[in-house]
Order: C-alpha cells, then sequence, then structure tokens
C-alpha cells in the first residue's frame, strides 16, 4: 500500500512517514509544503511531493497518483488567523477529498478534532471556535462520499513519548495523547480494513493500539 500523507512536515506526519517507512508493505509518499522541507522523508527512502494546499484540486490530484490512500493530516497551526484555519483545515481538506475522487483514491483517512459536534462548536471559546467549524464541515463533506473514510478526533495532543496504548471509541472521556501515537493509530487505522466507515475518538489508554483499533 502506498499513502500520500498531507501535512507531512507536521509533527504527526513527521511520526506516520516515519513509522510507514519502518513498516512492511506500506510505502509513504510524503505531500510538503516546501523543497527545503524534503531531506527529512529523503533520509527515510519516502518519495516527496511538493504541494500546497491552497493550489487547486487537479494539482493536488496529480500528487495523488499511484497511491492507494490519503491520510489527511495538515493543520494551518494555532499561530494563523481563522482565514488560514479556513483555507488549510477546511477548504485544503476540502480539495484533498475532491482530489482523492478525482485520482481515483478510494481509501482516506481524516484526522480531526477531538469534538466537532455543533455542541461544540457552540461551547468552544471564540478563538477556538472557527477551527472546530472547520473540522465539523469537513468531517462532514468526508462523510457524504463514497471514499472507505476512517475520521479519526485525538484528544488534547502533546510531544511526549509514546506508550502505543490508547483508549479508542465512539466516544471516551476527554484526554491527552502523545502526537506519536496518534501517528501509531493512523497506520493501524490503514492496515485494518474494519475501521472503513467508522469515525472514533481517541486518547491514552491501557490497550496495545493495534487490539484498540481492531475492537472499535
Amino acid at each position: 500500500m502506498k499513502v500520500l500523507v498531507v501535512g507531512a512536515n507536521g509533527q504527526i506526519g513527521k511520526h506516520l512517514v516515519t513509522f510507514i517507512q519502518e513498516s512492511e508493505n506500506v510505502e509513504a509518499k510524503a505531500m510538503i509544503r516546501k523543497e527545503e522541507q524534503a531531506s527529512f522523508f529523503k533520509d527515510l527512502g519516502a518519495e516527496t511531493v511538493v504541494v500546497d494546499l491552497e493550489d487547486d484540486i487537479d494539482t493536488i490530484a496529480k500528487a495523488a497518483e499511484g497511491v492507494d490512500a490519503i491520510v489527511f493530516t495538515a493543520g494551518s497551526g494555532p499561530h494563523t488567523g481563522p482565514d488560514k484555519t479556513m483555507m488549510i483545515d477546511l477548504d485544503g481538506a476540502i480539495k484533498t477529498i475532491e482530489a482523492a475522487k478525482a485520482a481515483g483514491v478510494k481509501r482516506y483517512v481524516m484526522i480531526s478534532s477531538f469534538d466537532t459536534t455543533r455542541e461544540a462548536i457552540q461551547s468552544a471559546p471564540d478563538s477556538f471556535a472557527p477551527y472546530v467549524v472547520a473540522k465539523h464541515y469537513a468531517d462532514v463533506w468526508l462523510r457524504d462520499t463514497d471514499l472507505d473514510y476512517t475520521i479519526i478526533h485525538p484528544g488534547r495532543l502533546n510531544n511526549e513519548d509514546g506508550t502505543a496504548q490508547v483508549e479508542a471509541a465512539s466516544t471516551v472521556e476527554r484526554g491527552e495523547i502523545p502526537r506519536e501515537d496518534v501517528a501509531r493509530v493512523i497506520l493501524a487505522s490503514l492496515e485494518d480494513q474494519t475501521t472503513i466507515g467508522k469515525e472514533f475518538q481517541v486518547v491514552g489508554g491501557n490497550k496495545p493500539v493495534q487490539d484498540a483499533i481492531h475492537s472499535l
């Protein structure tokens, strides 16, 4: 399986590409925004493609040619304004979904926010609400396709060393999870066909990743 990792230069993306390249029967194609970001991935033996999520759908679709799955783990980041949140976390996600259709890629994994329900939008602080709105509608768009999708809702992200132990279910108590373990969850979801058509919340826990994902 060849996987296009959108947002590969992000913290989750780098972990994911590393784990993919260490796995058997899976290889990564890292979608990056700048050529100077390529060396990290080339050192891992991963293919790279330079595409900006503000490019058009056809450009993103060309990047997806020849892959079997797409993972969307991109984000505008906490230091940009609502305008970039809409352009990357919403429109960038939707363009990538449409690019998957255009390129004939059926498998699609979305990294969302922990809670993207209408209630979460209403209760979010003003500074966070645009992000939740963007994620909400990106999730809605994906659910309305015929892609073989999985939507992952991780808890509060941290940069601690991963434990490869998580709790995953349709709803779990809010908590934290290392970005490294989110990457492990993504790879396990790609490798487990029972996750197709499902979405789930995931936080740190005491169950091995593969077991937690398979028991969803």
